[in-house]
């Protein structure tokens, strides 16, 4: 089985963003999204992108922002790619000329394939459990609806922690984990411990032998 790559989002403090990075993660988020606990504001974000490595990427996280948002974002902020989770179309999300992914808000009868099919010029499809307001909340969705074959790489988010990562890599195949609220002490406050036990179980899948 191919390695996952792991995000960790919703970062706020540089002691958080140094703990995701020694424990391994690729990836780092950062949320604009103003209603969210786990906001940061452009000058704290500048501060805190400063303090990530080469080769560890920077996601800009956004609800259904003005255009002029995400711009003002991107000139302050060294984003490397983009995250979209309210209602933008692809035309929205592709204006940037960053590589973005679109995030799906799973529930039954949503046909994710279309979905997918709507984002061609996507990188990747990340897949949240549906609440009435915007972000997972920490909430597991149905694995089960996830089709084979969606046609784009699946960014497996909801819920997810040390303890059932592994059984979602090895059931969904993701090529990348993405955890907010499952390697916290509080909202928008990270536990270190909680951090390393989640990329040690994400590694742990990745080693297992396929079907």
């Amino acid at each position: 089985m191919e390695k996952p790559r792991i995000k960790i989002c919703g970062l706020t403090r540089p002691e958080d963003v140094q703990a995701a990075v020694d424990a391994g993660a690729d990836a780092i988020g950062l949320v604009f999204y103003p209603p969210s606990p786990r906001y940061v504001a452009l000058k704290t974000a500048a501060e805190l992108a400063r303090t990530v490595p080469p080769f560890v990427t920077i996601v800009g996280l956004f609800v259904n922002a003005a255009p002029e948002v995400v711009k003002e974002t991107l000139a302050a902020v060294p984003i490397h790619m983009l995250q979209f989770h309210g209602d933008e179309d692809e035309v929205y999300c592709r204006q940037f000329a960053r590589p973005y992914m679109k995030a799906a808000r799973v529930k039954p009868r949503l046909d994710l394939v279309q979905y997918a099919v709507g984002f061609p010029s996507a990188q990747a499809i990340l897949l949240d459990a549906f609440v009435e307001a915007y972000g997972g909340g920490g909430q597991v969705f149905d694995w089960t609806l996830i089709p084979p074959g969606l046609g784009k790489p699946i960014v497996l988010s909801g819920g997810l922690d040390a303890g059932n990562v592994g059984e979602a890599i090895v059931r969904v195949r993701p090529a990348a984990v993405d955890v907010s609220s499952g390697v916290e002490a509080s909202k928008g406050i990270k536990d270190a411990d909680k951090i390393r036990a989640f990329v040690t179980a994400v590694r742990a899948a990745g080693l297992m032998p396929t079907d």
